[in-house]
Formats: C-alpha cells, sequence, structure tokens
C-alpha cells in the first residue's frame, strides 16, 4: 500500500463493509483536498459544506459529496482544468480513478464532475479484504462548484497535516450555517427531506454559531425565496424556520439520515415540536 494512503486509514480493519466504504470514500476527500491544494485551484474557490463540516470541525456523520464555491463569480471558469490533474495524481497513489465531467442538462451555474472507480478493487487495496460485492459496482465521490455564489461570504485559511501539510480556503463556521439554513429552507431532494441538513443544523446549534445574515438572504435571494428589498432579520429568520419545522415530514428526514450515522440515539427525539422549540429558544 502506498504510505501515503496508509498514512490516512485507520488501523481498524474490523469495520462492518459499508464503514469500511465510507471511511475509504472519506480518504479520498481528504486526497482530492490535498491534490487540489498542489495546484492554483484554492487561490479562487472555497471549500464548505457537510463534508468540510466534518474535516474540520468533526460534525460525527459521513458525507458524500465535496463542495466548492469561488470566491467572485467568474462564468468562465473550468472545472476541467484540474481533472486530469485529479486523475493522474489518484493513479500515482496506485487508485484508479476515472474522474468524468458531469455533462448539464439544464443550465445552471453549478459545475459537476465525479471521481469513479470499482469498490471491490478500493475495498481490496485499503483492507486487504475479500469482501461479497459485486464485481461490476462502483465507487463514486461527486464534486460541486458554484460558479457564481451569492455575496458577502466569509473565507478562512485552514490547514491540514495529512497525508501531508496543506492549506486550502474554507467559508468561516456563520457563512457555513448560512449555507445550511438556506439548504433547509430551499433545497429539492426527490420530494424527500434531507435528514442530513437537520442533523447539521443541530450541530451549528450546539456550537453556538450564529449565521451570516447578508450571505445567507443572498442565498435567499438568488433562490427567489425571498426579494431584494424584504426586510430580513433574526427574528424574520426564526418565524421562518418555525413554520417550515412544523410542516416537516420527520420520518422522512430521520430515514435519509440514518444511514449516515453511528448512533441513532442521536435522532431518536427528533419531532416537529422539537425543531420548533430548540429554533425558538436558539434565536429568542
Amino acid at each position: 500500500m502506498n504510505s501515503i494512503i496508509e498514512s490516512l486509514l485507520d488501523d481498524n480493519k474490523n469495520l462492518p463493509l459499508h464503514l469500511k466504504e465510507y471511511r475509504i470514500k472519506e480518504i479520498i476527500q481528504e486526497l482530492t483536498l490535498y491534490i487540489l491544494s498542489k495546484t492554483d485551484f484554492f487561490n479562487c474557490a472555497t471549500f464548505y459544506g457537510g463534508t468540510a463540516l466534518r474535516i474540520f470541525y468533526k460534525l460525527d456523520r459521513f458525507s458524500e459529496d465535496l463542495d466548492f464555491s469561488l470566491k467572485k463569480k467568474n462564468q468562465d471558469f473550468k472545472i476541467e482544468k484540474y481533472l486530469g490533474t485529479l486523475e493522474n495524481e489518484f493513479r500515482g497513489l496506485g487508485l484508479a480513478f476515472n474522474v468524468e465531467l458531469k455533462e448539464k442538462s439544464i443550465e445552471s451555474n453549478i459545475m459537476s464532475a465525479f471521481l469513479k472507480t470499482n469498490t471491490k478493487n478500493l475495498i481490496l487495496t485499503f483492507y486487504n479484504s475479500n469482501e461479497n460485492i459485486p464485481d461490476k459496482q462502483i465507487s463514486r465521490i461527486k464534486l460541486e462548484i458554484d460558479t457564481n455564489p451569492p455575496e458577502y461570504a466569509g473565507f478562512e485559511s485552514k490547514y491540514l497535516l495529512k497525508p501531508l501539510p496543506f492549506e486550502l480556503s474554507l467559508y468561516d463556521l456563520p457563512s457555513l450555517f448560512a449555507g445550511k439554513i438556506h439548504a433547509i429552507l430551499c433545497r429539492l431532494w426527490k420530494d424527500r427531506v434531507k435528514g442530513r441538513d437537520l442533523y447539521d443544523y443541530i450541530f451549528y446549534l450546539s456550537n453556538d454559531v450564529k449565521p451570516n445574515l447578508k450571505h445567507l438572504k443572498a442565498r435567499l435571494v438568488d433562490s427567489e425565496f425571498l426579494k431584494e428589498n424584504d426586510p430580513f432579520d433574526e427574528i424574520i429568520l426564526k418565524d421562518t424556520l418555525v413554520n417550515h419545522f412544523k410542516t416537516m415530514d420527520i420520518e422522512s428526514a430521520k430515514n435519509d439520515v440514518s444511514p449516515f450515522i453511528i448512533n441513532s440515539d442521536k435522532i431518536a427525539i427528533w419531532s416537529n415540536d422539537f425543531f420548533v422549540k430548540i429554533t425558538e429558544d436558539y434565536f429568542e
């Protein structure tokens, strides 16, 4: 096994298969950030979303995607510039990833790409384990970047020490929280509630993070949830969230997040009233 990969791999080889797959994906995510940091990517782009929260703030749930945003709007940005580097670097580490640009079916500001490889080979590489996995099963990690980001986000530099020390750009916590609230209010996801958003919402409240209201309003205006001249402050935000939580399908939210957490007791208390009350108390 490559020494760089070995430095990231936990010593526990007795994980159940689905947790092995999640752990491998986390390592691939961290390697992707490391590879991108060796280019000029983080001069113009910044990292955000649930995976950023997991890596830098120890959010205790698994996260599938890598979400990025340009620091300034640039419709001419080409993520393709970095895909060849990713593929070559991974192959240099002994990982046969194909890195593919996702073709847009509709016009949007989001550019997407996928890291893809054979799941059985991946498990063998990391755990030297012959699991009962279909030969043609594919593991995927999605990269997304917003080329037309809403204004007023705050950024900070962060460092990771493995596989080798490197620096990258990250949304600050208030801006990360703003993005999460926007997702709760505006995300349409196959007609189901994305419980992972609610799990992260509790994390922000538990850590006493206040959202970046200017950035949140810019996101809500961009999604046509608000108009530019609409009033918006913490009281209005509280009332908006409370009304949203009163009618949310909480059981659907639980079903969504369950595969991504180890301790299901953490969501046992979830109910409409629970989210209403914690929001009223937090934004009082």
